[in-house]
């Protein structure tokens, strides 16, 4: 039996899960609003993090609440079909997985589609966050033990861009710039900024975005140093920080925006 009342049907509801290195957490999302209906549920990712144990987790979560519907799932590396292709801070036994299949299988058949997690939540702040009713090119990086990016263009995401493992002066964007390289080298925001604008001009010289969002935990203190960047494309803050990765998988579910 749901833990929750299941949502009502005819809603204009969908489901999301957002899959992460520490945690997998979902709820049931209003579509039209871009807001959570009731609480999210989170469990703790399981240790080792093989395919059949996530899903079995994710299977936990979206029975939680009693969704029988399809669902969207977000992984923490690059899916292409469905196919995951990376796996840096899961299981390497994800690596050639059909993940939606895995967890379509743990929840009895349910339609599951996966994407990637910054692509989600890029998706999510274009629509409802920071990005609604901007045209033009959208770029998410969300900054935390590395870099995450989407790419958003009128609304079409182009998926599984990797701009954290970009060479920027020789060296990976995300080894110059990820919050986690200020904290390690005690940086002050004005150091670091020397790096992350460093990674933003390398990016607005190859694509020309019209704006860039900045996501992450660090983006909760976005008034101490979004102020500093020297880039040119305007930069603004997540607005929808945790639920991003939710709302987006919901979003995905709805509409195959993956290939």
């Amino acid at each position: 039996m749901p833990e929750t009342e299941p949502p009502t049907p005819g809603q204009n509801h969908g489901f999301g899960v957002d899959v992460g290195g520490s945690g997998v957490k979902g709820g049931v999302v209003d579509l039209d609003t871009g807001k959570l209906v009731g609480d999210r549920f989170k469990m703790l990712t399981p240790q080792p993090s093989t395919p059949e144990a996530v899903a079995a987790t994710v299977a936990e979560v979206v029975r939680h609440f009693g969704w029988t519907g399809p669902l969207g799932v977000t992984y923490p590396g690059v899916v292409v079909n469905g196919v995951v292709q990376t796996a840096a801070n899961v299981d390497k036994g994800w690596i050639g997985t059909n993940a939606a299949d895995v967890i379509s299988a743990a929840l009895g058949g349910q339609h599951v589609t996966v994407l990637n997690d910054a692509d989600a939540a890029g998706l999510a702040e274009q629509r409802y966050g920071a990005g609604r009713n901007k045209p033009g090119v959208v770029v998410l990086l969300t900054f935390g033990t590395g870099i995450g990016s989407a790419v958003i263009h009128n609304g079409q995401l182009l998926p599984n861009t990797e701009f954290g493992h970009l060479e920027v002066g020789g060296k990976e964007a995300e080894h110059r710039a990820a919050s986690s390289v200020k904290e390690r080298k005690d940086w002050s925001y004005d150091r670091w900024t020397e790096e992350v604008t460093k990674v933003l001009v390398s990016i607005e010289n190859a694509i020309w975005p019209d704006l860039f969002i900045a996501g992450g935990g660090i983006s909760r203190k976005s008034e101490k140093w979004i102020p500093l960047l020297k880039n040119r494309t305007p930069v603004v803050a997540a607005e929808l920080q945790n639920e991003a990765g939710i709302v987006g998988a919901a979003m995905a579910a709805q509409a195959d925006v993956t290939r």
